[in-house]
């Protein structure tokens, strides 16, 4: 359903289990660059109005999010550790040369978006599957649908304000890049890298 190019190696769930208080930190801050870049677009492109009630709903919902994996870190004693570097983004947002038309811009930010979203969705499928902690499996699979139907979106949005056939060769080509930059990530407790 997701069409990635490359799943995430199982195993990957191995190095999380020994590392759940990184994977809910890291969590927790995915969260809440979700609800920016939504807020971002809402901001870069206000003359899109089906667009930027879709992006208020999104933003309050990722904070919310944020707020469930924030409470299970206090839960387990933890406090919110520092932010740190997204390798998988930072590799993936080059994929798209800068510039271009206000519509070119939209369309790139909408798939990055939905990748990004695909993958989180991808990762959540294997916590949900394959973690040994069955309340914290729970959680992840229901946050599992939500990404889900937020890589829907993003997608559907691209393709209507961009050329369908155009969108859907840049999406493929994209999810092929992605593939690469993900033959070198998933050794550590991050929920992309």
């Amino acid at each position: 359903m997701l069409g990635l190019k490359l799943p995430t190696d199982p195993r990957w769930v191995n190095i999380v289990e020994k590392n759940i208080d990184e994977i809910l930190t890291d969590h927790a801050y995915c969260e809440q660059k979700a609800a920016s870049t939504a807020i971002s677009l809402i901001v870069s492109f206000p003359e899109y109005p089906e667009l930027i009630e879709e992006m208020i709903a999104l933003s309050r919902e990722e904070m919310g999010h944020f707020k469930m994996v924030h409470d299970r870190i206090l839960a387990r004693g933890k406090t919110l550790g520092r932010d740190r570097k997204d390798e998988y983004v930072l590799q993936l947002v080059t994929f798209f040369p800068k510039g271009g038309s206000r519509t070119t811009q939209l369309v790139h930010r909408l798939l990055y978006a939905a990748l990004i979203e695909a993958r989180s969705c991808e990762r959540f499928r294997l916590l949900s599957e394959e973690l040994e902690d069955k309340e914290l499996a729970e959680f992840y699979h229901k946050l599992m649908v939500s990404e889900a139907s937020h890589y829907t979106m993003f997608l559907k949005f691209a393709r209507q304000y961009g050329e369908k056939s155009e969108v859907d060769k840049k999406w493929q080509d994209l999810l092929t890049f992605e593939a690469e930059i993900m033959k070198n990530l998933g050794d550590k407790e991050l929920i992309h890298g």
